[in-house]
């Protein structure tokens, strides 16, 4: 009796020691190593199990982008960009907790002084942990890839227009309900004032924003950011862009994941080589996990549309699926990610 007693024991024994190894393995495989961006520690990435998100509306989006072309192409320095400023900025008003106008100079490539303008939105200004959303809200001075016309500025309503009828649309939806964390939307001026194979010439906005932000403690405070840039041609494809997947791959992982599970096939699983837009300059600058999405896929060469800097690029080539697709993925994104 008292043998069996004491192999009765030892089973107990055994089995406490295997539920423990199992829980033990269980931790370790469901804790991921914290990525790293030039030394910052990333907070590994949480998600809301069930969540109400809201319903982007890629109608109203497109209204957004028609109302930015119809103030013609928006060039610093011109009246046709004040008047599209005050229009951007007193939208924000009215869905952001403060909206406001940073301004800025600098010098472009063939030494003109351009007086920027970044329209800047805060929403949840208390709440610590932050997303950046940005789009440039600028045009292209010359239409240097056309045929004719090339020294008259473009409308832009791809290259500028899209990308901010997005985030529009996205503020427009915040005003109604917010995430858990707080979402800043920031609007580039003097992305496109640049000269070809001069990379340092463009993204003029986000460079000075970059070395000037609005929270001096913004660096600290971002958790990653997303930027669009002509995200509403036809047949557009969002690849994975280089930079973004060499610094910030855990981000575009995450966002890719997204699109693709809500059944939008613009987001391909290629990768094509890094560019210069206003992303490059805030991750290099300040230093936090920041991504681009672009109409920068495999079609036409891996290029960006045959309207791409040219009078082409009007109403006509804007499509409502990309920006849908795009919208619903990015409002996907930050509602789902929490504290």
């Amino acid at each position: 009796m008292e043998k069996k007693e004491r192999l009765t024991q030892k089973i107990k024994l055994s089995a406490i020691f295997i539920l423990l190894i199992l829980a033990l393995n269980q931790c370790t495989s469901d804790t991921k190593p914290k990525d790293s961006v030039k030394g910052k520690n990333i907070p590994e990435v949480k998600v809301s199990p069930s969540i109400k998100i809201p319903v982007f509306n890629a109608d109203s989006a497109y209204d957004f982008i028609q109302d930015q072309v119809g103030f013609g192409p928006r060039v610093p320095n011109t009246k046709e960009h004040e008047a599209c400023a005050n229009y951007l900025v007193n939208k924000m008003n009215q869905y952001a907790d403060s909206a406001f106008i940073q301004y800025g100079n600098a010098t472009t490539w063939d030494n003109k002084t351009l007086f920027m303008k970044n329209i800047i939105a805060v929403f949840s200004p208390k709440k610590r942990n932050r997303i950046l959303l940005s789009a440039h809200w600028d045009t292209r001075p010359w239409a240097d890839e056309d045929t004719a016309r090339q020294d008259e500025p473009i409308v832009g309503a791809n290259d500028g227009g899209s990308g901010v009828g997005v985030l529009l649309e996205i503020a427009r939806n915040l005003s109604i309900q917010q995430p858990e964390l707080g979402i800043d939307i920031i609007l580039f001026d003097a992305e496109d004032w640049g000269k070809p194979n001069e990379s340092n010439s463009y993204c003029l906005g986000s460079q000075y924003w970059a070395n000037n932000p609005h929270d001096k403690n913004y660096r600290d405070k971002a958790r990653f950011g997303i930027n669009l840039d002509m995200v509403g041609g036809k047949d557009a494809i969002f690849a994975k862009e280089g930079e973004s997947m060499l610094k910030s791959r855990w981000v575009m992982d995450k966002v890719w994941k997204i699109g693709q599970g809500l059944g939008h096939n613009e987001f391909i699983d290629f990768t094509r080589q890094g560019i210069v837009d206003d992303h490059f300059y805030v991750n290099t600058i300040l230093n936090f996990p920041y991504i681009d999405i672009i109409n920068y896929g495999v079609a036409e060469g891996g290029g960006f549309g045959h309207f791409w800097h040219t009078h082409k690029d009007n109403m006509d080539v804007i499509d409502r699926k990309p920006l849908k697709a795009v919208g619903e993925t990015v409002m996907h994104t930050i509602f789902k990610e929490i504290n």
